[in-house]
């Protein structure tokens, strides 16, 4: 049950992007009932989860708004964002309040509450993570006038990798490999990792058997 052929010309480092990333990515999507009139945003796009989303939910036919730094801005578009917004800019003068449908977190942080000023009534959160921090500023009365929904996700859901095969198999996504290091140079690969230069996923190598 937990192993899935697939048939593409994915190297085996590309498709070592696809469980953590991808699979955590999809599952937020899913929980959070993305569909084709959703405006998405994506708080962490270029990271290796964020740049998943981007590309599973413009798979879903969802309108999406990257949150990333400058440098990053042309490859989330390229990746297929509809628009990016820098995430050192004022997120509610940038896209106004009430415009969100759906927020995809992997950040917390500082940045927190102005992700629920964006949801429209009824929106919904899910998040993963908490790169910028885990504890974040919640205004109760977001929460509750809105009618916003927050989705906690770690655990992947059944229909994850089967959907996540057709995907591959069918062209829809591609791997963001940005690197691969020898698995005794993971300290190098966390200290790197840690810069947030990098766009997508690391990919670490076993030694031969």
């Amino acid at each position: 049950s937990e192993v899935f052929a697939v048939d593409c010309g994915w190297s085996d480092a590309e498709l070592a992007t696809i469980p953590c990333a991808y699979a955590t990515a999809e599952t937020m999507l899913h929980r959070a009932q993305v569909g084709s009139e959703h405006h998405v945003l994506v708080a962490g796009a270029s990271g290796g989860v964020g740049s998943a989303v981007v590309q599973l939910a413009k798979a879903r036919g969802a309108r999406v708004t990257a949150l990333t730094s400058k440098g990053k801005m042309q490859q989330l578009l390229d990746l297929g964002a509809h628009r990016t917004v820098d995430r050192n800019e004022d997120l509610v003068s940038a896209l106004g309040e009430f415009s969100v449908d759906v927020v995809i977190d992997n950040v917390g942080g500082a940045g927190f509450s102005a992700m629920l000023k964006v949801l429209k009534r009824g929106g919904r959160l899910a998040t993963s993570g908490a790169i910028a921090g885990p504890i974040v500023d919640l205004d109760m009365r977001d929460l509750y006038l809105k009618d916003i929904s927050l989705i906690g996700s770690t655990a992947w859901d059944e229909m994850v990798f089967p959907r996540l095969v057709q995907l591959i198999e069918a062209g829809t996504i591609k791997p963001l490999l940005d690197r691969t290091y020898p698995l005794d140079q993971i300290v190098v690969a966390q200290e790197e990792f840690l810069l947030k230069r990098h766009f997508g996923n690391f990919v670490l190598i076993p030694p031969s058997a």
